[in-house]
């Protein structure tokens, strides 16, 4: 009698492991059907390259890259170490409100939940074509909102003039035959008024621009920088790639390093934006749908 029984529990030990290795199979080929779970979103690089190309304010020092390392070692691997020298305010960078206020938050204090938010691009390349010291006004936030519905809540606001295509060349992003004199300086960045209402009728984690400043080349006494500070609001600038994001609907990070006591620094920004790809032949859906559909088979197993 015992022999019986360990034969029927060998049987269906066996039955559930054969069914147990179809199932396994079955997710198996779900998956292979449907190319996985892909990522329902890309992201799209904001930045430029940090290098001897970088462009600086006039006065800061230039880019320093020194090789320290690079090649095979006696051990028999190879090595590469650098050092690196750069000014907070080059390239594509962030400006802690401590940069232009006292007793303002600086670089490593800044919350990181306040370097994300909701993507806002604001058209004005046409207008900065016709007029090279644009200012973005109230009314073309309110163009935006028209088409795309209120600002929302913690968003990224940032300028798109088209002069990323300028950069490097110090000449063209300053728009001047003399970089390095800041008063023939031409660029187009936010009116100061546009800014006092964002700030109080909005609620931004940051404010940027695909140029040099915040404030237009022309400002001297840099009014939008001030106003920004003393909300506690950093500004991004030298921002690139804008026209591969959607104007609404994507997120953007901004990356600074986190310099102690910092006034600013490079910052590596970037923005995700949903994409939509039936290409594999099934939908993010369809594919979420049979792999819950494999889960439930698996949970009567276990």
């Amino acid at each position: 009698m015992h022999s019986i029984v360990n034969g029927e529990d060998t049987n269906i030990a066996c039955e559930t492991k054969m069914q147990q290795h179809t199932h396994v199979l079955f997710v198996s080929v779900l998956l292979r059907i449907c190319g996985g779970i892909p990522l329902d979103f890309k992201v799209v690089d904001l930045t430029h390259d940090h290098s001897n190309t970088t462009i600086y304010w006039p006065g800061n020092p230039e880019y320093n890259f020194t090789i320290l390392a690079r090649g095979n070692t006696t051990g028999g691997f190879w090595l590469e170490m650098n050092y690196i020298g750069t000014a907070e305010h080059g390239g594509t960078h962030l400006d802690s409100p401590a940069h232009f206020y006292k007793d303002r938050l600086r670089t490593h204090n800044i919350p990181i939940e306040n370097l994300v938010g909701p993507g806002v691009i604001i058209n004005v390349k046409n207008k900065a074509a016709a007029n090279v010291d644009y200012q973005v006004s109230i009314d073309d936030l309110k163009q935006w909102e028209n088409i795309y519905d209120q600002i929302p809540e913690n968003a990224v606001v940032i300028m798109n003039s088209g002069w990323n295509d300028r950069y490097p060349n110090a000449s063209l992003v300053f728009n001047t035959d003399s970089p390095t004199d800041s008063s023939t300086f031409h660029f187009p960045s936010w009116h100061e008024q546009t800014i006092e209402w964002l700030i109080s009728e909005r609620s931004v984690n940051v404010i940027g621009v695909d140029t040099p400043s915040n404030d237009f080349g022309q400002s001297k006494t840099f009014p939008v920088h001030i106003l920004l500070a003393q909300a506690n609001i950093p500004g991004a600038e030298n921002v690139a790639n804008l026209d591969a994001v959607p104007e609404a609907g994507s997120n953007i990070f901004v990356a600074v390093t986190k310099i102690y006591d910092g006034s600013g620094g490079p910052a590596r920004i970037f923005a995700t934006v949903p994409i939509k790809d039936t290409s594999s032949g099934c939908s993010h859906g369809f594919s979420f749908v049979l792999l819950m559909c494999a889960l439930c088979i698996f949970i009567q197993f276990f």
